[in-house]
């Protein structure tokens, strides 16, 4: 995982609308294609309808590349906390992700990567 990636999803991170949870999340994203995506959380007071650092960021990718996007490499960080990406994210990410992708985010103050197979090992798939 590039400290790079990292530094691009805090700055994400910054921009965060998280009034309810306190919870500012980035993400970036390296294309196969060598595109950079990042994104925020943007909560709702329906919380049904927030939406994660993650999905934003690849669904910003997806309009951009089009269905074909792949996912080269992930970031994620939230500010003052540390936690990988959620169920419903992980999921997001193993449709544009190949099992050996890797997404990196911060354990014990340090950045680890763990693969997609890893963060996931069984993806639902049609």
């Amino acid at each position: 995982m590039t400290t790079d990636l990292l530094a691009h999803a805090t700055a994400a991170a910054a921009k965060a609308y998280a009034p309810y949870s306190h919870f500012q999340v980035g993400c970036a994203l390296l294309t196969a294609q060598g595109n950079l995506f990042t994104g925020c959380n943007v909560e709702n007071a329906s919380y049904g309808l927030t939406i994660c650092a993650e999905r934003s960021t690849i669904f910003h990718a997806v309009a951009q590349e089009g269905p074909g996007m792949k996912i080269a490499e992930l970031a994620v960080i939230a500010l003052g906390h540390e936690f990988p990406p959620c169920g419903a994210c992980r999921q997001v990410i193993a449709e544009f992700a190949e099992a050996e992708t890797l997404v990196g985010f911060l354990r014990d103050g340090k950045p680890v990567s763990m693969t997609m197979a890893e963060l996931l090992p069984a993806s639902f798939r049609l």
